[in-house]
């Protein structure tokens, strides 16, 4: 188990880029004004391009002003912020250079994290570098952000070199979904409410629904995303850790180990897609030309501007074969230029075993349970109720939501970030919601069977509009089981 004691340095790699823009630096600083951030904790900023002490707070300043929501701007909050930060440039290749990071650093007896977000090219240059400084002792633990490789070979070659100098307990794989508040809700949904465990299984579960759409195309993204896809950049990722929270064992306790011991059983327990089932339980697709928010926009070819295979859009039909989900499809849908933009689960529940109510009031339909990510956070449970009237003609059912906002329950919190938690739990050495190397690595091995199975059978993606919900024998996927994509 990682040592839970707060550190008092953290180094950022990737400290000029976009995700420490947007993500990194704003959370530290919503942690600092709030007072979360142990006191003293130095912030070392590297990356390659040149900058002093003072004009990277410029920088941090700059992008406080852009990212952070104006009524979380404090002027006073802001100068003690800063006054944490510093810089040093790296060209991560040289070691020498390492050594002039380690004396910017400073002693880290007092323990240290570093938040490593990096080209994965130059993995072993960094840990190498950090190893030969004296910058991953034991008081030292490393946070990765994905990509963590393209398969369970690059994969597995990115964790032998971290472990080279950091073992398990003190590696922190990021994946940020983890990180958001409705995530953690699945587990306190779940596991703090008994009256779905008795039916959270196939006796009681018709089929769980997984969709995260993207209403954007390419963006600044290209040449990482060509080169991996939506299957690597989605599913392998984010979609099969929420699959894990809904068909996870109750684990013994809220910890590390007990969570991810439970997570690594559901990966290990999905059914591997052969090649001769691949055209039927998966299907590829890349959107065309189209209309998305109100304008016509290229498709992805165009904005390419290059001939390219590579899938925008999947659907998936998995199964997890154990005791509990025996004959439960799980549907997992993920795209770009789609209609909406939402990340959600919906479990379908099966049907009663018989109506008592005649087809004049109306069919009735199985329950419904909804768990929204993003935009808005919700939970909502779809159930029959009878309409309002004196049933002359039979009592009529219709189907009605009844909604947990929490967006307008937790009104009065504020909503953070997911890399608020992330970055919070990686200074105090917390590992829960960060992946374990065998979760990874389980999950590559579902992965790279799925892209065996399409070269086998040599599978193109289909194109779709831009706009739509992505290529129509992803609705024949689940409607050959009778089910229909829950879609607004």
């Amino acid at each position: 188990m990682a040592n839970r004691t707060p550190v008092g340095k953290l180094l950022l790699f990737g400290a000029t880029g976009d995700l420490a823009q947007r993500m990194l630096l704003p959370s530290l600083y919503g942690l600092h004004a709030d007072g979360l951030l142990p006191e003293g904790l130095t912030i070392t900023g590297t990356a390659r391009s040149e900058n002093s002490d003072e004009s990277y707070r410029k920088f941090a300043k700059e992008a406080l002003e852009k990212f952070v929501p104006k009524d979380r701007m404090d002027a006073k909050a802001i100068k003690s912020f800063l006054e944490r930060v510093q810089y040093q440039a790296l060209d991560a290749t040289d070691m020498a250079h390492y050594k002039e990071l380690a004396a910017k650093v400073g002693d880290v007896a007092g323990g240290l994290a570093i938040f490593l977000s990096t080209a994965p090219s130059l993995f072993e240059a960094v840990i190498r570098g950090l190893d030969s400084a004296g910058l991953a002792g034991e008081t030292v633990r490393i946070g990765l952000e994905k990509p963590l490789g393209y398969d369970l070979a690059s994969s597995r070659e990115i964790n032998d070199t971290v472990a080279t100098a950091f073992p398990e307990e003190r590696t922190f794989r990021i994946d940020h979904y983890l990180g958001k508040e409705t995530v953690q809700n699945i587990l306190a949904l779940r596991f703090g409410n008994s009256f779905f465990e008795p039916v959270w299984n196939a006796r009681g579960i018709d089929n769980v629904q997984i969709t995260i759409s993207e209403t954007v195309g390419l963006e600044e993204r290209a040449a990482y995303y060509d080169g991996a896809g939506a299957l690597r950049d989605m599913v392998a990722n984010h979609m099969l850790q929420l699959l894990a929270l809904i068909a996870m064992e109750p684990p013994a306790r809220f910890d590390g180990n007990a969570i991810r011991d439970e997570k690594a059983k559901v990966f290990r327990s999905l059914r591997t897609i052969e090649p001769q089932d691949a055209p039927r339980d998966t299907v590829t697709g890349q959107y065309g030309a189209g209309a998305s928010g109100g304008e016509i926009v290229k498709g992805y070819i165009d904005e390419l501007e290059k001939p390219s295979t590579t899938e925008t859009f999947v659907a998936i039909k998995a199964h997890v074969d154990n005791w509990r989900w025996q004959g439960v499809p799980f549907y997992l849908r993920t795209g770009k230029r789609m209609p909406t933009r939402r990340s959600e689960i919906a479990i379908q529940f099966k049907p009663v075993p018989h109506s008592m109510f005649s087809n004049r009031g109306g069919l009735l339909q199985p329950n419904v349970l909804v768990i929204r990510l993003q935009p808005e956070e919700y939970v909502q449970l779809l159930v029959m109720a009878k309409e309002p009237g004196l049933d002359r003609d039979g009592i009529r059912l219709r189907e009605v939501p009844l909604n947990l906002s929490l967006d307008a329950e937790f009104a009065g919190s504020r909503r953070r970030i997911a890399y608020e938690r992330l970055l919070l739990d990686l200074i105090e050495g917390d590992q829960t919601l960060f992946v374990r190397r065998d979760e990874v690595e389980a999950q590559w091995t579902w992965i790279d069977a799925i892209r065996a199975g399409w070269v086998a059978n040599d599978m193109k993606p289909k194109s779709y509009a831009s706009g739509s919900w992505g290529p129509s024998a992803a609705i024949a996927l689940t409607e050959r089981d009778g089910v229909t994509w829950l879609d607004e």
